[in-house]
């Protein structure tokens, strides 16, 4: 069997999509998480509003998980924190890029992870992906430079450096979550919760050095109702959810085929600023939205044929 894909039982394609839907749900609530996180962050808050964007959610988890996580063994909370280590990079890089650039460029360059993922399982593991799988993923992207061009791209800066590097963590992260074998066995719950623990460790420590912005005290008590829904919203579903559903549907599909359905966030932030901020794509933003549509149900398509040939040869 290709390493590119897991072994597919015969109702792959229903489970398939069972699989696939959250995945989706998750590229739809981080593509309106860029609205949510301009609305509460400013360059001088970033490290205070991640503390309270972890830390909100934090006490639930452990509360709710520990037993769970009492039984993790030393091998799982090494994986899990290094898996936590990475997603703080993550989010430090995005969202410092999306303060230090425009939201196109932001939504542009972090969907090349479409293609940094497969790319980079394959030199991994040694094995070639999918010609058609890269097609899609190449014609996903070129669906996001149309789609983002109604705003117009601008001059490369450093937030677009900072985005570059977000999604070369994004793809670390997501092959990461496959290939450590000591998270394999235990549940996604105690998972998630090392991982967010840890990230808060990460950005407790940034905040509490000097010249790193406001304290997240002083953001806390100078968020209103709207900043605090805001928060809510990326805590709970753009955070609590998201990498929940990453850590249960990477291991049972492949990573690149997870990545793929993550690459529609651009499309979904799109559409979050067209209901709600009043965007007009134009016609090249469209026609750029049908091909983000098109690439993923390609690939996804392109996935199932290759786990197809995999199962038939086993």
């Amino acid at each position: 069997m290709s390493s590119f894909a897991v072994p597919v039982p015969l109702d792959a394609p229903r489970r398939g999509w069972l699989t696939d839907l959250p995945v989706l749900l998750v590229a739809v609530v981080w593509g309106a998480s860029y609205l949510a996180a301009k609305g509460i962050t400013t360059t001088h808050t970033v490290i205070a509003v991640l503390v309270l964007r972890f830390a909100v959610v934090l006490p639930v988890l452990v509360a709710a998980g520990w037993r769970r996580l009492t039984a993790l063994s030393a091998a799982q909370w090494r994986g899990a924190g290094t898996l936590g280590l990475i997603l703080a990079g993550i989010f430090l890089l995005e969202t410092y890029g999306v303060v230090h650039t425009s939201a196109t460029n932001a939504g542009l360059i972090i969907s090349l992870t479409m293609i940094l993922t497969p790319l980079a399982e394959a030199a991994v593991t040694g094995t070639r992906p999918p010609r058609a799988f890269l097609a899609a993923a190449a014609l996903s992207v070129a669906g996001v430079v149309l789609l983002t061009q109604g705003g117009g791209f601008t001059a490369p800066t450093l937030g677009d450096l900072l985005m570059l590097l977000a999604a070369l963590a994004r793809t670390a992260h997501v092959l990461a979550m496959s290939r450590i074998k000591a998270v394999r066995s235990a549940d996604s719950l105690s998972l998630t919760t090392v991982q967010l623990g840890s990230a808060v460790a990460v950005f407790a420590v940034l905040a509490a050095l000097p010249g790193t912005g406001a304290s997240p005290w002083s953001v806390a008590l100078g968020f209103g109702p709207r900043e605090w829904a805001g928060l809510l919203f990326l805590s709970v579903f753009c955070t609590l959810f998201a990498f929940f559903v990453q850590m249960w549907a990477v291991r049972r599909t492949s990573p690149s085929r997870v990545s793929l359905l993550l690459g529609t966030e651009p499309l979904w932030a799109a559409g979050a600023g067209i209901a709600l901020a009043g965007d007009r794509p134009g016609t090249l933003g469209l026609a750029g939205a049908v091909l983000v549509l098109a690439g993923t149900t390609w690939g996804r398509r392109a996935a199932d044929a290759a786990d197809d040939a995999d199962t038939a040869a086993r």
